[in-house]
Order: C-alpha cells, then sequence, then structure tokens
C-alpha cells in the first residue's frame, strides 16, 4: 500500500511538473485521475448532480490556475483535496443564503443511481419503501449538520480517508477531525433514531 502511494507520487510530481512548464495534457491526466473521487467528494457535501458538475469546473480551473504556486509541501491529491473542500463549503455557505434546498432535491439524485435501483429494485416492496426512507432521512440528516461537520462525514465515512490526510485538507488537527466526526456521527444517529427504532 505505501509503495502505490509513493509511486502515485512520484507520477503526481511528474504530471505536476510538466504542467507547471505548459503541457496541459499532464494536467488533463490529473483531471482524469482525480474526477471520480472528487466528484463524489463534493456531492456528498452538495446533494446536487448540477452543482457537482458546476463546482468541479471551478475547482479544477482554479486548480490550474494556482498550480505554478504548488510547491509540494504536501501531496498532490491533498493540495487538490484542499482546494475542492473549502471551495464546496464556501458554495454551500453562499447557496443556505440564497437558495432553501428542499428534500426533493436531495432525494431526487439518487433515485437515477444505478446501483441504489438495482438494491431497492426486486419483490420486497417494504424493503423498497424503507431504504427510500431511510436515504431521505440519512440526507436530511446530512444537510442538517453544519458544512464544516458534513465534509468530515464524507471525507472519513464515505471515501475512507484517514484523519491525518483530513486534517491536512481542513487545516486542523487529528483530534479537531475526530471532535468533528464524533459530534457529527451524534447528530446524525440522534435524527436517524426514530426512524431506526421503528
Amino acid at each position: 500500500m505505501a509503495e502505490v502511494a509513493a509511486e502515485q507520487e512520484v507520477n503526481d510530481a511528474e504530471l505536476v511538473s510538466r504542467t507547471q512548464g505548459g503541457d496541459p495534457r499532464a494536467f488533463d491526466d490529473l483531471v482524469r485521475k482525480y474526477s471520480p473521487r472528487l466528484y463524489g467528494l463534493v456531492y456528498n457535501m452538495t446533494s446536487n448532480h448540477e452543482d457537482t458538475n458546476d463546482l468541479l469546473q471551478d475547482i479544477f480551473a482554479k486548480a490550474y490556475r494556482s498550480i505554478k504556486g504548488f510547491r509540494g509541501r504536501s501531496s498532490f491529491y491533498t493540495w487538490l483535496h484542499t482546494i475542492a473542500t473549502n471551495m464546496t463549503i464556501n458554495f454551500l455557505k453562499k447557496r443556505s443564503r440564497s437558495y432553501s434546498m428542499s428534500l426533493d432535491d436531495l432525494d431526487n439524485g439518487i433515485h437515477h443511481d444505478p446501483d441504489f435501483i438495482e438494491m431497492t429494485s426486486g419483490p420486497d416492496a417494504i424493503r423498497e419503501v424503507n431504504l427510500k426512507e431511510l436515504q431521505q432521512r440519512l440526507n436530511e440528516a446530512m444537510m442538517k449538520l453544519s458544512n464544516e461537520h458534513r465534509a468530515v462525514v464524507t471525507m472519513f465515512d464515505i471515501q475512507g480517508m484517514p484523519h491525518a490526510e483530513i486534517g491536512k485538507i481542513l487545516g486542523c488537527s487529528e483530534g479537531t477531525v475526530r471532535s468533528r466526526l464524533f459530534y457529527a456521527h451524534r447528530q446524525l444517529q440522534n435524527h436517524l433514531q426514530e426512524f431506526l427504532a421503528a
């Protein structure tokens, strides 16, 4: 695992160096490499496919404009995730001031997800209704978290990132990451408790 990470950093360093030298194809390779993970991060924070696609374009545009200033003090992956997280949190702050999200908006995207459709199709209609309701409750609970807490839950629980990496991205200590996760998990648990007890 450590060898793979080291190889990835060497490959990233080469692509970054080529991009800094004016090779746009090298940056295209970085975009292809990191788009799926960034899409997951941003979508799980926004719960909206259109916003996610728009944000990804803005994130990669900012990364491209800023890449000459990248000095390799952290991995490219960490640097890129920091840009993505900060831009998404800023977007969410602006959106919460100007836009009230309905649960239909939150739930709409998941119903077109092939994995979700496969998981909920079949003869057991009660199971399907319960899964839809659980997804709706989970989306609702996630949206009640602060942007910072939602970011930590997304990176740790959904993307499987370690505490140290999340701390680097958010610019805080591992202890802060752990306490935010503890608080967020407790909030999610409280919100879902009624549904899960039924």
